[in-house]
């Protein structure tokens, strides 16, 4: 391709280094462009918060307008801004790799609490103007306070540093490819499979007239399919709700060897908490119709849980806010064993929170040692005690987690702090003489009678599911959740063979699993 083209861009810091990155990639396959920098509506109206503009489109329409009238040639847009459907006589022709999809909660130091949810003090006054953000934050941390946020990146962070806000939530795509110095601030990268992004947050569309055939073709050269693959069922979730900056929808799909997995947050309007769940299939375009009917028929049910409920619990917040009765009975107590000595290790490995709590309650870590945390619940109890974990566990199979961690600790000794009698299952993918089990706490049994029936039973840990159901079985249509494959397979040794796994061990992978179950009949 021989001609010079033009490209239609924003001109914030972001939208130039968006425009400057195709433009070096156009570069790498031999083509030449110049840059054209326009101003948007949403450039253009600072006062008012993206949920109370009119229409779609409004970092895009002057940019696109521009590629239709011949004054560019192409556009780049962060994707997420897209309206679903193009203008008549344009196409999105390639994407870019994908960006890292994350949020940043961004927080004054001062306004820090290593105990609180995603390490904000409680009452806190968090900016942003996004319908999906402030609906996610109602649902995990109802007690903070929302106010309107505009700016540009830099502008937006210098809001935070002067204090107009105690904390601010920006998208890691953003920061990273901006690559601002953050070292004042409290950083909380949050999971994608908890405080779910935008449908292709992270990703840049390259849009141009959809009769340049010669442009289409050459972009293929910097197209990512593998990406489009996936943010095609985000956007699709997106389009059948017909939905824009207003919609407090959280759309976020991953593959995996032909499996796809698709997160989803949806609310009614930006003051509810969202109803979430996770659904997955080999076949994606089945999967954002499949998720909307899923959503749209919960229906409220009573829900136990085999652990006690703490104030501002969010797994009981999040289903109450979608009429559920929630009830938490922990059937077990867990009893300290007191340690004589703490072996030598490279690595320590904690698999729950009680390991971490009566392990560190008498001892400390071996000198130089590494930390490993099962998931992220096991994680956050580290760092409530200033620690953070070299290494965390993803999903819900500790056996995947094990395989994982053995690849990283290579020929190191690993210290497993657990409980009597304990299953040992992310032991069992290392060579025995790598590993150091020390026992810390043993579990005592509550009796069952003090957990409510209901229409779903949570069970948080093999030795609840063993005090539950040791003398009796669920009632017909009772639903059971069994977080992680260690309870599955405790609950499968009393002949309990139907149940369903979270994707994640955390409150919002149990949630999006209650809500499973809730809408299973109209899957």
């Amino acid at each position: 391709m021989q001609r010079k083209i033009t490209i239609a861009t924003r001109g914030s810091d972001l939208a130039l280094w968006q425009a400057r990155f195709v433009q070096s990639e156009l570069e790498r396959i031999g083509i030449a462009s110049e840059l054209l920098i326009l101003k948007t509506q949403g450039d253009n109206i600072q006062h008012l918060s993206f949920d109370k503009l009119e229409g779609k489109g409004f970092f895009t329409k002057e940019i696109e307008d521009a590629v239709l009238s011949g004054a560019a040639d192409l556009a780049v847009h962060s994707h997420k801004d897209l309206p679903t459907e193009s203008p008549e006589g344009l196409a999105v022709a390639a994407v870019s790799y994908r960006e890292d999809p994350r949020e940043l909660l961004l927080i004054r130091k001062e306004c820090t609490d290593k105990h609180a949810k995603f390490h904000l003090r409680r009452d806190a006054l968090v900016g942003t103007s996004s319908a999906r953000r402030k609906s996610l934050l109602r649902g995990f941390r109802p007690d903070v306070k929302i106010a309107d946020l505009r700016g540009n990146v830099p502008t937006r962070i210098e809001k935070l540093r002067s204090g107009q806000y105690d904390a601010i939530l920006l998208a890691a795509a953003g920061v990273g490819r901006l690559g601002l110095d953050l070292s004042d601030l409290h950083v909380e990268e949050l999971p994608a499979h908890e405080f779910i992004p935008a449908p292709a947050q992270g990703v840049l569309a390259l849009q141009t007239r959809e009769n340049d055939h010669e442009l289409i073709a050459a972009l293929q050269q910097i197209h990512h399919p593998d990406v489009q693959a996936c943010i095609a069922v985000e956007r699709r979730i997106l389009n059948l709700l017909e939905g824009g900056c207003h919609l407090p929808l959280g759309a976020y799909c991953e593959e995996d060897d032909g499996n796809f997995k698709v997160w989803t947050a949806l609310a009614d309007n930006a003051d509810q908490s969202p109803r979430m769940i996770c659904l997955e299939s080999r076949q994606p375009d089945e999967l954002p119709e499949r998720v909307l009917r899923r959503l749209h028929s919960i229906k409220p049910a009573s829900v136990a849980i085999t652990r006690d409920l703490r104030p501002g619990d969010v797994f009981g917040h999040l289903l109450e806010a979608a009429g559920c009765t929630v009830h938490g009975v922990a059937l077990i107590e867990t009893k300290r064993i007191t340690i004589a000595k703490v072996p030598e290790a490279h690595w320590v490995f904690f698999s729950s929170k009680h390991a971490v709590k009566h392990f560190l309650a008498q001892a400390k870590l071996p000198p130089g040692a590494k930390i490993a945390a099962v998931g992220k619940g096991t994680s956050d109890e580290l760092r409530k005690h200033n620690l953070r974990a070299d290494f965390i566990g993803g999903g819900n199979d500790t056996r995947i987690t094990g395989k994982q961690f053995a690849a990283r600790a290579g020929r190191d000794r690993v210290l497993f702090p657990q409980a009597r009698g304990s299953m040992r299952t992310v032991q069992q993918q290392l060579p025995t003489a790598q590993v150091i089990n020390l026992v810390v706490y043993e579990t005592i049994e509550r009796p069952a009678s003090e957990l409510p029936d209901a229409d779903v039973l949570v069970i948080t840990s093999p030795s609840n599911a063993e005090a539950c159901f040791a003398h009796r079985k669920p009632r017909p249509g009772q639903e059971i959740v069994a977080m992680g494959h260690a309870t599955q397979s405790a609950l499968r040794d009393m002949g309990i063979t139907r149940c369903t796994l979270p994707t994640t061990f955390d409150d919002a992978g149990l949630v999006q699993a209650v809500f499973a179950v809730l809408s299973r009949n109209e899957n």
